[in-house]
């Protein structure tokens, strides 16, 4: 079964789906590649609590690792890159060459977009941490207004030491 719910949030009515025991999508209609809840979808506020009561810390500014059940629904490759955001830290920025780099694949910065721009899990999965290796925003299938809200918050809130605030952990983006 295809469960969803809405969440209000400071960047407009987030869209969240999942099969009952994972996340599957964090979406901000009209998001291409954003699904459309219709026959065979439920809405079930109930089983995203979690997920809400996390976001609303994050949006808040208390929380900077989120810890929920993913299940991202992509080749392998995409679930690689999807890994490798997951390591960004929080309140930095990473080029598509240095997230190729990191994942093993240099030489596949425009392969790492193309991914990068079918993440499912937005926020969560932190794509926005990505931008051009000039320093440019480039798309956000939120918007660039979106990316640019996100970024700043991050970054008024990150710690200036440089620490790397995310926990070591490994993600199955399987199951």
């Amino acid at each position: 079964m295809r469960f969803h719910t809405y969440l209000e949030s400071p960047l407009g009515d987030l869209l969240l789906t999942g099969d009952g025991t994972h996340l599957t999508g964090l979406y901000m209609p009209p998001q291409k590649h954003a699904p459309e809840p219709g026959a065979g979808w439920v809405r079930n506020d109930a089983v995203f609590t979690e997920a809400i009561r996390q976001l609303r810390a994050y949006f808040a500014g208390e929380l900077a690792v989120f810890d929920l059940p993913l299940n991202a629904d992509g080749s392998e490759f995409q679930r690689r890159v999807w890994r490798g955001l997951q390591d960004i830290p929080f309140g930095e920025t990473w080029s598509y060459a240095q997230l190729a780099r990191h994942i093993g694949q240099p030489g596949a910065s425009r392969a790492v977009g193309l991914a990068n721009g079918r993440n499912p899990i937005s926020i969560i999965i932190p794509c926005h941490r990505v931008i051009g290796a000039n320093g440019s925003l480039t798309g956000y299938g939120g918007g660039l207004d979106r990316k640019r809200w996100l970024l700043a918050h991050e970054r008024s809130r990150a710690p200036h030491d440089n620490v790397n605030i995310y926990e070591d952990r490994e993600v199955d983006m399987m199951h």
